[in-house]
């Protein structure tokens, strides 16, 4: 997977080429900064940051060469991305979507799949598909290892979540 999903497109901000960008990204730092470079859309259009501000719920940025609304109006509704590449992750780092599809094991016996990552304000929850779905959080006691070459997680206490 060569690039990571970072957000959606929702809308402009003012009249100068400002994007409100809605992003659950849980690296933020890595990414909105000024000259990082930015991927939208089906056709992966590559653009560079050139200011970046929260502003609510949102991540607003402007791009390099684009001053007016009228320019940036065609990427509204877009999703955006970041090369895996230019996130310079260590080897031990991973991003949330990297999680899907790893089984989910406590003390040798697997559990389930993780299916999909929940955003529900307050935290982040793995959907765990097995012979129970159930959701563990990200924050919490929960999760002890993720180990990306074996697709596993390492669980505690998990057991409790299911239903």
């Amino acid at each position: 997977m060569d690039y990571v999903f970072i957000g959606k497109i929702v809308n402009t901000h003012g009249i100068k080429g400002e994007l409100r960008i809605k992003s659950n990204f849980d690296k933020k730092d890595l990414v909105f900064k000024p000259n990082f470079k930015l991927y939208i859309g089906k056709t992966y259009d590559c653009e560079k940051i050139v200011s970046y501000r929260k502003h609510k719920d949102f991540d607003m940025v402007t791009f390099e060469g684009y001053d007016n609304i009228n320019q940036v109006l065609k990427y509204l509704k877009m999703n955006v991305y970041a090369k895996r590449s230019d996130l310079e992750l260590n080897d031990e780092d991973y991003v949330l979507q990297d999680l899907i599809d790893l089984e989910i094991k406590e003390d040798g016996e697997v559990l389930g799949k993780v299916r999909e990552i929940v955003y529900n304000g307050s935290n982040i929850l793995l959907q765990i598909e097995g012979n129970n779905n159930f959701y563990i959080p990200i924050k919490g006691n929960f999760i002890k290892k993720v180990n990306l070459a074996k697709k596993e997680i390492e669980v505690e206490n998990a057991r409790g979540l299911i239903l």
